[in-house]
Order: C-alpha cells, then sequence, then structure tokens
C-alpha cells in the first residue's frame, strides 16, 4: 500500500471514529465537532478532503442522533472552523491548536445563538433579545455553561486528536507527510 493511501485511510477511521464519538452520552455541548473540522484541515495533504472526509463523518453521526432545525448553523460554523484550521494551523503547534480551538468555540456560540435567536418567537427580534438569547446559552443546562462545556469539548478532543496523530506519526513514519 503506497504511503499516501496509508495516510488517508488512517486520518478518515481517526476523524470517523471521532466524529461517533457523538452518539456516546457526553456532557451537553462536549463534543469533538470543531476539533475534527480543524483536524481535517491541518492533517489532509489533499485540503479538500480535509473537509469532505470529516464532513461526511458528522453527515453520517448527525443521521445516527437526528437531524434538527439549528442544523444549517451547525454546518456554517464547521466549515468556518476548517477555514480558521487551514490558514490557522499550516504548522501546527501546541498553541496554535489551542487559539484555533479557543476561536473556534467562539465562532460556534456566536453562530448558533444567532440563529436559536434569529426569527425565534421565544427573543424578540432586538439587540436586546439577541443578547438575552447570549445570557441564556452562557447558562443553557441546568446552570452548566454552553460556551465552557464547547470550550472543553474543543479543547480536549483537539488535543487528543492532535496528539494521537502526533504519537502515531512518531512511531510509524509513513503516516509524517511528504513535503510540510
Amino acid at each position: 500500500m503506497k504511503p499516501l493511501h496509508i495516510r488517508l485511510t488512517t486520518l478518515t477511521t481517526i476523524v470517523l471514529a471521532t466524529a461517533l464519538f457523538r452518539i456516546l452520552p457526553h456532557w451537553p455541548n462536549v463534543t469533538p465537532v470543531a476539533a475534527v473540522a480543524l483536524f481535517g484541515a491541518a492533517a489532509f495533504e489533499r485540503r479538500w478532503l480535509g473537509l469532505v472526509a470529516p464532513l461526511a463523518a458528522m453527515l453520517l453521526s448527525d443521521a445516527l442522533i437526528g437531524f434538527h432545525s439549528g442544523m444549517a448553523a451547525v454546518y456554517v460554523s464547521f466549515a468556518l472552523t476548517w477555514l480558521i484550521g487551514l490558514y490557522a494551523l499550516r504548522q501546527p503547534t501546541a498553541g496554535r491548536i489551542a487559539a484555533a480551538s479557543v476561536t473556534s468555540s467562539v465562532l460556534f456560540f456566536l453562530i448558533t445563538n444567532f440563529a436559536v435567536w434569529f426569527g425565534s418567537s421565544f427573543y424578540p427580534q432586538t439587540a436586546a433579545g439577541l443578547m438575552s438569547c447570549y445570557a441564556a446559552g452562557l447558562a443553557f443546562y441546568n446552570g452548566t455553561s454552553f460556551f465552557l462545556n464547547g470550550l472543553v469539548g474543543d479543547l480536549f478532543f483537539s488535543g487528543l486528536l492532535f496528539g494521537c496523530y502526533y504519537l502515531l506519526q512518531q512511531r510509524f513514519p509513513v503516516l509524517r507527510p511528504a513535503h510540510r
């Protein structure tokens, strides 16, 4: 098997397995969504596959979990997170991965809560209504912060993905990119 095929198969398997973590019981919003997008952008040599493979894995896990009305906001956030990873993680370091994870968490929170507010009958369609929606998102689940849970999940899964893949590359040099 050619090195490129070995890397591609390994990366796709890692992405799929990580995305399937979403179907296991977990704290609200502690998921690998942003981490999978960042990892795909940074790890796949063929950049478009770094979006397609994680996106397909997300669609598969969503098909198992169930789709909801806010899916468009989640997928827009996913694509923008992939773009962040594409540019910020050309040369991944722990600091860049952490910064991209935090940025992705903030982006996801702002976009998905905006989507909840937009057209909502629960929140007034005013600036104050939008701020109320964001405030509610900060304390979404029994006093547990929707945003902080997302941040914890993004940092944890990013560290797990990038760290484990780095260790795999050390053990199996065939997984190292040919040019970087």
